[in-house]
């Protein structure tokens, strides 16, 4: 689980909760969390919550080792990786290594971005590391909005939402990040079509054990830890993976049990007036999205309860 550091803890209950008091105090009278000012939150200040963690309590990974792959045999063939293509060349960024570290900030060939992933929302997306014509990294802040990880990038402190791509609150309120298409994929898959590939090594500096899963057994429940501001319909199951939209305002998902129903690996689309085309692959779990011109389209891939907490306004795409 997430927070099973703090469990081997022996301070007593009454220390605790008078210490919990003490600090609730002081984030509601100072505007404060996590040392944090949410002063000028765009979001409710009282829905932003604590995860657990301290400030930097899950270590951000920067400029990391990275190996051929020939090298990566902790990796089976199985695993998920999120895979990423700039200037020609490409790299992954294994599940099992983000669960622990939840941002990777990398630069390939000059161009700096950041590569981040909230095991609670199952959501990975990719930054430019270029916020206000400054060039940043990102740590964890140890922070939740709508149970999505909150980055806060090391210029400003500034607070920024995964799934919105925007900073809440902070210097930085309001400003966007670009988003950088990424692939989510099996390792097997991701080598045999980038074959010069470099893999995040597991040699990343902290005592982890990449080889377990913290979060085992979560994706299959149907629990929340921690609120959120629109409950999903049961029309699916609440961490049923779906691929979002955000086509000029207009929101659309698509949940990869609809794509499995469809039964088509290619088909196209429209939204807000625009076509698209929707590449799916049924062996790997793979959606890629491209425009009318080929490119491909940032989105983002989660759970289903997390997008709906976000736009509960989306469309939904059904293979009937």
């Amino acid at each position: 689980m997430r927070y099973d550091w703090f469990k081997q803890k022996r301070t007593p209950l009454v220390l605790i909760l008078s210490l919990g008091v003490l600090v609730a105090f002081y984030n509601v009278f100072a505007g404060s969390k996590n040392g944090f000012d949410v002063s000028n939150a765009i979001v409710p200040a009282d829905e932003i919550l604590s995860g657990g963690p301290p400030k930097d309590g899950i270590p951000a990974l920067t400029n990391p080792e990275m190996l051929s792959a020939s090298e990566a045999s902790y990796l089976s063939p199985e695993d998920r990786v999120i895979g990423i293509t700039l200037n020609g060349e490409s790299r992954a960024y294994p599940i099992s290594i983000l669960n622990w570290h939840e941002i990777v900030n990398d630069q390939i060939k000059g161009e700096r971005f950041a590569v981040t992933y909230c095991p609670l929302c199952g959501t990975g997306v990719a930054f430019s590391a270029k916020v206000a014509g400054e060039l940043t990294d990102f740590g964890v802040s140890g922070l939740l909005y709508n149970s999505d990880v909150l980055l806060y990038d090391r210029n400003t402190d500034s607070l920024w939402s995964q799934i919105m791509g925007q900073s809440i609150s902070g210097k930085l309120v309001g400003e966007k990040l670009r988003q950088i298409p990424i692939t989510h994929t099996t390792w097997k898959d991701w080598v045999q079509k980038n074959p010069d590939t470099l893999v995040l090594s597991t040699d990343t500096g902290f005592s982890r054990d990449y080889a377990r899963d913290p979060y085992a057994g979560y994706e299959q429940s149907r629990q929340l830890f921690f609120q959120v501001s629109n409950r999903a319909p049961d029309t699916y199951h609440p961490k049923e993976r779906v691929v979002g939209l955000d086509i000029g305002g207009v929101y659309k998902a698509y949940p990869l049990i609809e794509l499995e129903k469809y039964g088509k690996s290619q088909f196209t689309d429209t939204i807000n007036g625009k076509t698209i085309t929707v590449n799916w692959d049924s062996i790997n779990r793979s959606v890629s999205i491209t425009d009318s011109s080929g490119s491909e389209i940032p989105s983002i891939e989660g759970f289903w309860f997390a997008w709906f907490a976000f736009y509960p306004e989306t469309e939904v795409f059904t293979g009937s």
